[in-house]
């Protein structure tokens, strides 16, 4: 489907299929005002909103594309993509649906699940003192939602070549990769995912058996944390530095061995992802993050809004995000 049309104030073109920034504009004007009403209301009462939006539209967008399959919990559906072990720890979803209930009042049937978490992703990286960009909308919900269609995912202990084929499949660059990995410049991550890198990472499973690229000053303070016999549910910042700030700080963390999981470690691993780490940080003055990361983050986004995105044929407009109609 490919609609030329432009926006009727910005003038911007459809840009991908049926994707459009302003979609709604004569359908639901206030959609996006709404999104954003419920995401700051949201982040008002827990600080851990924005990071949990910003990875739901990320867990979503890489199994089966934007199309919302990630928010299907349905005792009709037999092993809904929710519960698939990659997606541990995904948050937000009440969120969405509030949003939803708000929106089928005010305009039945217009505004679909996939656009409300790609919304609500762009107005919690906002909150967090990110980039503000334009987000396409015009996607279609996705009609399938089942766990073992997530087993491709991303995973915390991957190879660099493993993520970075990953990334590539999806129609992500190395830059890209690096970009979309500065998310972490926000959020936590529970000790369970720590477990590998600290104390098994060759398969000796003892407390000398450690990720070497960890920073030896910086060992011991992810140990405290993730004790090798503690509690694994334990949450620590992604990154310790500047946690509820979105900036660039993740990708100094990672040049200096500072990286709290091992999939952001492993981008100082390969000499082209260490190349792009290298390029945003040396940019840096006094620590304040530069314009072309931030922009560079925003391109990132908009583009992995694309993955997979569903139309007429293959997808539909829910009226509850949790179910199927």
């Amino acid at each position: 489907i490919t609609d030329c049309s432009s926006h009727p104030e910005t003038g911007r073109l459809v840009i991908m299929g049926q994707l459009q920034v302003g979609y709604y504009y004569q359908t639901c004007p206030y959609a996006e005002a709404i999104v954003s009403h419920v995401v700051s209301e949201a982040a008002k009462h827990d600080p851990r909103m924005a990071p949990m939006l910003l990875r739901l539209h990320y867990q979503d967008c890489f199994v089966e594309g934007c199309d919302g399959s990630i928010l299907i919990n349905d005792a009709s559906v037999a092993n809904p993509e929710r519960g698939a072990y990659a997606h541990q720890g995904v948050g937000g979803f009440e969120q969405i649906e509030k949003a939803k209930l708000y929106l089928e009042y005010t305009c039945p049937g217009v505004v679909s699940c996939a656009d409300i978490v790609a919304l609500a992703a762009r107005d919690a990286v906002v909150l967090a003192g990110g980039p503000f960009y334009e987000v396409e909308t015009g996607r279609r919900d996705g009609l399938v939602s089942n766990q073992s269609l997530a087993d491709d995912m991303p995973d915390v202990d991957d190879s660099i070549d493993t993520l970075k084929s990953k990334f590539m499949n999806k129609g992500l660059s190395e830059k890209e990769l690096v970009l979309l990995t500065g998310a972490h410049t926000i959020g936590t991550a529970a000790c369970f995912f720590m477990s590998k890198r600290l104390y098994n990472f060759t398969g000796q499973n003892n407390s000398y058996d450690y990720d070497p690229e960890i920073n030896p000053y910086f060992l011991p303070v992810l140990k405290q944390k993730c004790p090798k016999d503690g509690d694994i549910n334990v949450r620590i910042p992604l990154d310790a530095e500047t946690n509820e700030k979105f900036d660039d700080q993740i990708l100094r963390n990672i040049k200096n061995g500072k990286a709290v999981i091992a999939s952001d470690a492993r981008l100082y691993d390969d000499s082209i992802t260490k190349q792009v780490v290298d390029s945003y940080v040396d940019e840096s003055i006094w620590n304040i993050p530069t314009s072309s990361f931030l922009q560079d983050f925003a391109m990132a986004m908009v583009k992995m809004g694309r993955i997979g995105v569903k139309d007429d044929s293959n997808g539909e407009i829910r009226q509850v995000c949790s179910s199927f109609n």
